[in-house]
């Protein structure tokens, strides 16, 4: 018997999703979003047209991923590298994008039953900046379907640091550092991203063959595919290409084929709780 088609998925989407395994499709996709500038560039425009025209991507893409039943979607949005690196112009207008971004997109997220969270170092963002995205936070916090994560002022390796200064800080209110014990669990617990599954498929556009300090501990076992698109040009039906891309694929985590063993994975509940307390001020691509 033929798949019912979600709804809200056009001709195109329809067509891909078909070929589709529904009961097989990732718990968790990460799109690292890259190709603003040389999108641009091809058109002899500024940069900042290229992250305006990527606005139009992450609305298609996180309303097919919602529409099919994705269960969590984290997008890459600004790392900690852009935040230190780019002209002071350019970071202004994409916090400024990201402002505009949230207030225009809540009343969608929500009709689409979408929860809005974030990871990074919120801390170290305007304040203005910070009050816009935990009122988006805050208006779409009764929502029960996908969780749509923004890494905002993200480094992985930051998120490492912080992960292990919290677990020491609690193993100190909690008996002394002689009763610290780490382990893989322990520092899952403590990511920015503890309230999510590890992804099992990271998406990365434009052809660019890095991780680019995303994700370094939770993507240990997710199968990567890179498209040659451009993020300005990366759409929904692309999502759903890469979702049949990652279907073909036999996941063994380090066994033997025709192993359908998995590697046990850290507790992550699905729970409305947020990162610990060392990190709720501190949650972060263009």
């Amino acid at each position: 018997m033929q798949a019912t088609v979600p709804a809200g998925l056009d001709r195109k989407e329809a067509e891909i999703y078909l070929r589709l395994d529904p009961k097989r499709l990732p718990k968790h996709i990460a799109i690292i979003m890259d190709g603003n500038g040389r999108w641009a560039k091809r058109r002899h425009l500024p940069r900042i047209a290229g992250h305006r025209a990527g606005v139009s991507s992450v609305r298609s893409t996180v309303e097919t991923a919602a529409n099919i039943g994705i269960p969590a979607l984290t997008l890459y949005a600004f790392s900690e590298e852009n935040w230190k690196k780019r002209p002071p112009g350019e970071v202004d207008f994409l916090m400024g994008l990201l402002c505009r971004y949230l207030k225009a997109e809540v009343p969608t997220l929500n009709k689409n039953n979408i929860r809005l969270e974030y990871i990074g170092r919120q801390h170290e963002l305007p304040p203005s900046v910070q009050e816009k995205m935990e009122w988006a936070r805050q208006a779409t916090a009764h929502n029960t379907g996908m969780v749509l994560t923004l890494a905002l002022n993200y480094s992985a390796r930051t998120e490492l640091v912080d992960a292990f200064r919290s677990i020491v800080d609690a193993a100190a209110r909690n008996g002394g550092l002689d009763h610290l014990e780490i382990d893989e669990n322990a520092v899952s617990r403590h990511l920015y991203t503890r309230h999510l599954p590890d992804p099992d498929l990271v998406v990365r556009t434009s052809g660019e063959m890095r991780l680019s300090n995303f994700l370094l501990w939770q993507l240990a076992y997710a199968e990567i595919y890179v498209t040659p698109t451009l993020w300005p040009e990366f759409r929904g039906v692309h999502l759903l290409e890469g979702i049949a891309e990652y279907q073909k694929r036999e996941r063994r985590y380090g066994g033997l084929a025709g192993d359908a063993a998995r590697v046990p994975q850290p507790e992550h509940p699905r729970t409305r709780a947020h990162a610990p307390e060392a990190h709720t001020t501190k949650t972060g691509r263009s």
